[in-house]
């Protein structure tokens, strides 16, 4: 047999930076960059061959890591992203013409372009909530009609830790619905796109809301912690779940390569940086609330509970922050505004963004 041909010397990279590095926005925790240390993983799984579709060795250790955070039964199944994350797991432990009961605000409902009800086949029933929290009375307005053959049949309540108002859920408000959703033969569903910068605020491990607290199925997410990719599928009571891995594949959300996304939620969660990552944020978050709340004419409208801070300023003030700094309108009839901090967030881009604040109010 011939030997392989030698390697060719290459330059690092021909590819070229096209952004200024220095540059810091809030509109979302999915604008920053990954962290230096989820980037060393990935530098870490590379070279060598390695089976492909998740018979790796780095997804199989996965495994064990998922474990130690959610109990002895979870199982850790990699997919691409948030929204293909959610829509498997709800597939998982709905049939055919099965409901989801979730909040108005849900991702689900508001952010994921129809892709539960288009690609996963359900009927979503929304719930009108006025902090993103969903209580078991709550879940009763939509929870009923199981022998009705017309409705859409309610088999899974989902919940997401934070919501999309920015606000946490304790572990017994979790349980309480749990108790209720398993009362009426339904499983339960957690959105955890920012399931640390939960356990940062609760200061709680990640068990004592999801695993302890009662929920059957987990999208674990950390793109918004850091991952360049990926988020991972948490089957909590395999009881509940059927056919995962077929569901993943059918969804088009099974890597091929899918070692290098196993290996990034390893580095996030084999030691603490999940939790300094979501702690800073959530930090920034805070320090962000406090600089603008003595600013004239800002109110900050919801707790800051997370990494999420909502405020109503002048539309006109708006507009011209905009073009310094970007960030999103939550609400146009009322004028407010998110701004979500990251793990990279520094207290120098916090304090640069509130003078700016407060410089457009003085110009108004």
């Amino acid at each position: 047999m011939a030997d392989a041909p030698p390697v060719t010397q290459h330059p690092a990279t021909d590819a070229v930076r096209h952004h200024d590095p220095e540059y810091r926005g809030f509109a979302s925790d999915n604008y920053a960059g990954a962290h230096p240390e989820v980037l060393a993983a990935l530098a870490v799984a590379n070279g060598g061959h390695q089976i492909a579709y998740g018979e790796d060795d780095y997804t199989a250790h996965l495994q064990e890591v998922v474990r130690r955070h959610l109990g002895p039964r979870a199982e850790a199944f990699p997919v691409f992203n948030g929204t293909g994350a959610n829509v498997v797991a709800l597939q998982a432990v709905t049939e055919r013409w099965g409901a989801v009961v979730c909040a108005k605000s849900a991702h689900i409902n508001v952010d994921e372009c129809g892709a539960p009800e288009r690609v996963g086949g359900l009927k979503l029933l929304t719930v009108p909530t006025p902090d993103g929290k969903l209580t078991p009375e709550l879940l009763d307005s939509e929870a009923w009609g199981f022998d009705d053959e017309h409705r859409a049949q309610p088999q899974v309540v989902s919940i997401a830790q934070t919501t999309e108002l920015g606000t946490c859920y304790t572990p017994e408000e979790i349980r309480a619905l749990s108790d209720r959703a398993h009362e009426h033969g339904m499983a339960v569903h957690l959105d955890g796109a920012r399931l640390a910068n939960a356990a940062a605020t609760l200061d709680l491990p990640l068990s004592a809301f999801t695993t302890d607290a009662g929920v059957d199925i987990l999208s674990f997410g950390g793109t918004k912690n850091g991952l360049v990719f990926g988020e991972c599928v948490v089957v909590l009571d395999p009881e509940r779940v059927r056919a995962m891995k077929h569901l993943r594949k059918l969804s088009m959300q099974l890597a091929s390569k899918m070692r290098f996304v196993s290996v990034q939620f390893e580095a996030l969660l084999a030691g603490d940086l999940w939790l300094r990552s979501a702690r800073h944020a959530n930090a920034m978050a805070t320090r962000l609330a406090e600089a603008v709340r003595g600013i004239e004419g800002v109110t900050v409208v919801r707790p800051v509970q997370a990494n999420q801070v909502f405020a109503v300023l002048p539309r006109e003030v708006t507009e011209r922050l905009q073009k310094r700094y970007r960030f999103y309108v939550w609400d146009e009839a009322t004028g407010e505004v998110r701004w979500m901090c990251c793990f990279d967030t520094t207290e120098a881009d916090v304090d640069a963004f509130a003078a700016a604040v407060a410089e457009e109010m003085a110009t108004r």
